[in-house]
């Protein structure tokens, strides 16, 4: 059968000691103390535990260099740092998040200085602000000239210690706990050490946060710690989290040279040397940006980057030159003593001659996809700092905005946890595939990285690196659990996703550049990228970019992007069923029969036994629709069956608004319904087998999202989102290919690690089709006999799915003969609405 799947959960050992707390952060950098500071002081009775991979002091919080970027001048504003975020972003940047960012940075500046952060100053005691590549006013603040992130990490340290926060450190995250119903319920771990919590282990907490940093260690050249193999990312992925936007990788123009075979962590060369009157040069001395862009030198990081690879190319040269000679031994001494001290350790006094430099990983601008509060998709499950994508950064993070995006959404996370209630059922143990990657495979992998989706990439170098990636999953032999293979496989799990949507983009926009499409594409990509991992594989989810405006209450909000939903796509729904139910002129009826301001109580009643899904769609309904003046209060959840009579909800508010609202909202409620109650159906036809009941892409336009949540809330699982997820080959694209042969060739070479799906009509399609590698064969009508026929045949080399011509009636007989999965079209296509009604009380 095919490669090995990307596991969804590590292999280790069970816990053997486990401990409890109200929050668990994991990361001991600026976002993870930060988040932890602020929770303890919001809560001070509450047990905070920070989690740490090394010491308390380690991470890349530590190795930065600029500074923090802030508005603090007078002359300067929150809408000029807005407008400059946006620009380096290049078109997606979310601008609610970085208006908070503006707005909130400051203030959230302010109390790290009051832990003790101290930053520099000048003879006046005013703060001294310095300035960095894409931004247009003096607003860096700054740390011992070039130390800012070793200042910060003291002072965050020092009061963490000071404080009632409890402390794992030598810890490695593996897995999330999840409880019955999906929400975040804890973690496990690794400590590597001796004393009582040594080894695998659990804690048990309400709420997880997320703070691990950057994955820049799947390259082989990064500025980087060694403790950021993408830790954070991994896990999300693992526990079905979204992750957005990971082709965004930002590559630091400036790193030290060391040499062409220097691998590992390179000591970076701050971009504020640059702000301080530094220039790039060629070996001829050339100064190669002007002309490139109107901030020459002091451009964004990705147009400076490709500057840079772009001369290195013509010229044949392994890197540029960054001159400083013109500060004087003084002020490189003063200024940026650490990049000084650096310099003279490798050899270099940039005082007398310029400094050697290439780009190299530094920053993930994508990473696990959170709303304005830090949530994840997992309930739960927060992230804040690196291992996060906010909205903030977009396409290229602009410089010195990464420490105050700790700060900014450590802090709104603090208090949303502080805000919630919800206490997590005791964990279970999830499905799906464990494993672990040889450890060997790590210097191959990051090697592949740089070479074929690093700053330049190409359509042919992705798909090399892709199936590089699908090999190094393979092993010969048994591979331990231990430090090294759990970050090994990490590395691997995240650098499968990155070139599955580095392949994707088809375009060059901020630090993803790809050579064969070297413009931006508005048209086609102002757009996100999100990838969830599941059973069935790899899904990357397309999304249009765009300011959220959802006018929805947060509560439904929350749990719309929790059930995998994106609220704008549901306000959209909204809009277009609205603009059909609703003319200029009104609902007509209502204006002529209720008089203007009359308040009124109505109830969503069952009028059928059945199994409710779209509660949260339909209470998001009549607040859209009345702009925030109707309420609703549930009865019941998503997924429960329910009674003829059952108060489903009770809505209230204008009455004139209430009965323009029931139509269009009672059609999403009904349907999506009726859709949970086919699915519950098919699952209790086939419950007591292995066999699991799924959708296909048999939907109506434009509710394919929704259906396919109603189909969850019924019991069932997804399949097949779109056309893009997976490739599957039916009996036209063979015969178009010249054979099934030729066309799983076809589709392996295109779009290497893709999964692959076979559909065969006959049994005798099945061997030609297992010995190309196909992991899953789909049986189309074939009746129960020979189902049960090409189970045996395939005896586990592939899933196998039956679909075609089932019918309830039948459901278990196909289930009993062995298949994986029953792909029921009808679930989402023509399944009958749940009658469901709303009763107006008297008034």
């Amino acid at each position: 059968m095919g490669a090995p799947t990307i596991p969804s959960r590590l292999t280790a050992p069970p816990p053997g000691w486990a401990v409890r707390a109200d929050v668990v952060v994991v990361g001991s950098g600026i976002a993870g103390l930060t988040a932890a500071l602020r929770y303890a002081e919001l809560a001070p009775a509450a047990k905070v535990l920070v989690v740490t991979k090394d010491v308390l002091s380690a991470g890349s919080t530590q190795w930065a260099q600029g500074g923090i970027a802030a508005v603090l001048d007078p002359g300067d504003s929150a809408a000029e740092h807005l407008s400059d975020t946006l620009v380096a972003g290049v078109g997606l940047c979310d601008v609610p998040a970085v208006r908070a960012l503006v707005t909130e940075g400051p203030g959230a500046l302010r109390r790290l200085m009051a832990h003790g952060a101290r930053f520099d100053r000048d003879a006046e005691g005013e703060l001294q602000l310095t300035r960095e590549g894409g931004h247009r006013r003096n607003r860096i603040v700054h740390a011992g000239g070039d130390a800012t992130g070793a200042e910060v990490q003291r002072a965050l340290v020092e009061a963490a210690r000071r404080s009632h926060i409890e402390i794992i450190e030598h810890a490695l995250v593996l897995d999330l706990l999840k409880d019955a119903e999906g929400r975040a319920a804890g973690i496990t771990l690794h400590v590597m050490g001796e004393g009582a919590r040594d080894g695998v282990g659990a804690v048990r907490a309400n709420a997880v946060v997320l703070a691990t940093g950057g994955m820049g260690q799947i390259y082989s050249s990064t500025t980087n710690p060694v403790v950021s193999t993408g830790d954070g990312v991994a896990l999300a992925l693992r526990a079905g989290a979204e992750v957005r936007d990971l082709e965004f990788v930002q590559f630091h123009p400036t790193v030290l040279w060391l040499g062409g075979g220097a691998t590992g962590q390179q000591p970076l060369i701050s971009e504020a040397v640059r702000g301080e009157g530094a220039v790039l040069i060629d070996a001829a001395g050339e100064r190669f940006m002007r002309g490139v862009h109107e901030l020459a030198d002091l451009a964004p990081r990705d147009v400076v980057a490709k500057a840079i690879t772009r001369r290195m190319r013509e010229t044949g040269a392994e890197h540029v030159y960054l001159d400083g000679r013109h500060f004087g031994e003084e002020k490189w001494r003063t200024r940026f003593p650490t990049i000084y001290a650096v310099c003279r350790e490798h050899g270099i006094d940039p005082a007398r001659e310029p400094i050697p430099v290439a780009p190299a990983a530094h920053y993930a601008s994508g990473g696990v996809r959170t709303d304005l509060r830090g949530r994840t998709t997992v309930p739960g499950l927060y992230a804040c700092g690196e291992v996060a994508c906010t909205g903030v950064h977009g396409a290229n993070r602009l410089a010195s905005n990464s420490l105050l995006e700790g700060l900014v959404f450590a802090e709104r996370i603090a208090a949303d946890i502080l805000g919630s209630e919800h206490a997590p059922g005791e964990p279970v143990r999830p499905d799906g595939p464990t494993g672990l990657v040889d450890p060997r495979a790590r210097p191959r992998i990051q090697g592949w990285m740089s070479r074929g989706a690093g700053v330049l990439r190409s359509g042919e170098s992705l798909r090399e690196v892709a199936r590089a990636l699908v090999d190094a999953r393979w092993t010969p032999v048994a591979v331990e659990p231990c430090t090294e293979s759990w970050e090994t496989t990490n590395l691997l799990t995240v650098a499968t996703v990155l070139v599955a949507a580095a392949a994707r983009r088809e375009e060059t926009r901020g630090s993803h550049w790809r050579e064969d499409h070297p413009e931006a594409d508005d048209t086609r990509w102002l757009a996100h990228l999100d990838a969830t991992l599941s059973q069935e594989g790899l899904t990357m989810t397309y999304r249009p970019h765009g300011e959220r405006r959802t006018t929805l209450p947060p509560q439904v909000e929350h749990e719309l992007t929790q059930a995998g939903l994106d609220p704008a796509d549901v306000v959209g729904v909204y809009a277009r069923a609205l603009a059909e139910d609703v003319w200029e002129a009104g609902d007509v009826t209502s204006l002529a029969t209720i008089p203007e301001g009359r308040e009124a109580v109505a109830d969503v009643v069952a009028r059928a036994d059945g199994v409710v899904a779209g509660l949260a769609v339909a209470e998001g309904l009549f607040a859209y629709a009345s702009e925030g003046r109707l309420t609703a209060a549930r009865r019941v959840k998503d997924g429960e069956r329910v009674a003829r009579g059952d108060v489903l909800m009770t809505v209230s508010g204008p009455a004139r608004d209430l009965l323009t609202a029931e139509r269009t909202a009672l059609n999403l409620l009904t349907h999506l319904s009726g859709i949970a109650t086919a699915t519950a159906r098919w699952v209790e036809a086939v419950e007591g087998t292995n066999a699991r009941v799924r959708d296909s892409r048999k939907t109506l336009p434009g509710l394919r999202a929704l259906e396919k949540y109603a189909v969850r809330c019924g019991g069932g699982v997804n399949h097949r989102m779109s056309l893009s997820d997976a490739a599957l080959i039916k009996d036209n694209h063979v015969v178009a290919a010249g054979g099934v042969a030729a066309a799983f060739r076809a589709v392996r070479q295109a779009f290497p690690g893709l999964p692959i799906e076979v559909e065969v009509d006959r049994i005798d399609q099945i061997e030609p089709v297992l010995a190309e590698g196909a992991e899953e064969i789909l049986l189309d009508n074939f009746s129960v006999e020979e189902m049960a026929r090409a189970v045996r045949m395939v005896d586990g080399r592939a899933r196998l799915e039956a679909s075609g011509g089932l019918r309830l009636e039948s459901a278990r007989d196909v289930a009993a003969t062995g298949v994986d999965y029953l792909a029921v079209g009808a679930l989402t296509h023509s399944a009958p609405a749940l009658d469901i009604a709303l009763d107006l009380r008297g008034t």
